[in-house]
């Protein structure tokens, strides 16, 4: 918008980006706040879809799981941008962004959490919706989640890597950390190897043998990029309990148990260290800043509900720690449903935080329901 001001402040391309600028404004309890995007809409719909399924609640809240089905619907990217080669843009045919179509940009993580979200709705017994997905757009999305792993084996954001680490020296940003070359994470791997796993049982034909080499591929980064202490840092959210949810998913997602997975083990433990007397778990965004665990002075609700979420999944069986976690998070809950905000919950490149309004409802919700389906019911593992 600045650039087109600069060469004409009465063009028509100036003035097409004026009414856009609201996009970017929301109200929060504490004021207006600016966003680095137009929302977040595809990524909290994805999260809230499968919370919403994976808790045994789908029927009770068909409306919703329609509406969410209808918004993945439109909100997949359909087309490749013209003349994205010519500007090094990589393929989006396929892809869900992080907001809304109109930001378009295929993201790996977002175009993997898009399509578990609509098979999460699209597999239920009943139909809840109007228009199935087809699978051929299923595989489109699989052929950007394809392209988008590194040679190590995991994924990255927008795109692969291109450099090494060196390339930071050049780093003109006073503020963020790592933002030269774009890196595998936990969270962008971890989402793309459960995304291509769910799609083998939609379409086992579809690229086999690829999926099958990305997803051991990916499993074995994943493990790499696990710490001593058995957690995995967390990238875009606060910290370590985001980070190592994503790392346990994955495992979980390919067979892997507290028996013959000692990643898992160790990442299990390293959540139950720092459970509270309270059955809290908390942390700060200190966490991500100097890239070890720092407490919060409060038990974070957001937090507590990412490790027992990843708790369950797990299937850890000694219950005493995973009631006192459900305890924590039913007490925190408001007489009107909600769940109180606290500390902010999201991060991007260390240093810059980012406030998701609607994990402190998404998780809760999930964790609880895992809880009930998969502990109270003796349904462990995947």
């Amino acid at each position: 918008m600045v650039a087109c001001w600069f060469h004409d402040p009465d063009s028509q391309h100036f003035k097409n980006h004026l009414p856009r600028l609201l996009d970017y404004l929301w109200l929060a309890e504490d004021g207006m706040k600016m966003q680095g995007y137009n929302g977040s809409q595809l990524w909290d719909t994805a999260f809230a879809a499968q919370a919403i399924v994976q808790s045994g609640m789908a029927e009770e809240f068909e409306t919703f799981l329609k509406r969410a089905h209808h918004f993945f619907d439109i909100t997949q990217v359909r087309e490749d941008t013209p003349g994205g080669m010519r500007y090094y843009r990589h393929i989006s045919k396929g892809a869900w962004p992080f907001s809304t179509r109109d930001h378009g940009w295929p993201i790996s993580d977002c175009s993997s959490e898009g399509m578990k979200g609509s098979l999460a709705v699209q597999t239920l017994p009943f139909k809840c919706f109007d228009n199935k997905i087809s699978t051929e757009r299923f595989q489109d999305c699989v052929n950007v989640s394809l392209s988008f792993q590194n040679p190590t084996g995991g994924w990255a954001t927008y795109e692969l890597r291109r450099g090494g680490a060196w390339l930071e020296l050049l780093n003109p940003s006073e503020v963020f950390s790592d933002i030269m070359v774009d890196y595998d994470y936990v969270e962008c791997s971890s989402s793309s190897v459960v995304a291509l796993k769910q799609f083998q049982k939609l379409d086992p034909d579809h690229r086999k043998e690829e999926i099958s080499t990305a997803i051991a591929k990916g499993i074995k980064r994943i493990k790499q990029l696990q710490r001593e202490d058995g957690s995995w840092y967390g990238n875009w959210g606060i910290c370590f309990t985001y980070g190592t949810w994503f790392g346990v998913e994955a495992l979980v997602a390919v067979g892997e148990t507290l028996e013959n997975s000692p990643e898992l083990q160790r990442a299990c433990e390293f959540l139950l260290s720092k459970l509270r007397d309270d059955g809290g778990v908390g942390e700060n965004y200190l966490s991500c800043v100097n890239c070890e665990w720092n407490d919060s002075k409060e038990p974070q609700i957001v937090n507590t509900a990412w490790a027992l979420l990843s708790l369950c999944k797990a299937g850890w069986r000694d219950q005493e720690p995973l009631e006192r976690m459900a305890q924590f998070l039913m007490r925190s809950q408001e007489s009107s449903g909600d769940w109180p905000q606290q500390l902010i919950s999201g991060v991007f490149n260390k240093t810059c935080m980012i406030t998701y309004a609607a994990y402190r409802l998404v998780f809760p919700i999930w964790a609880l329901g895992c809880y009930r389906m998969r502990i109270l019911s003796g349904h462990f593992g995947n």
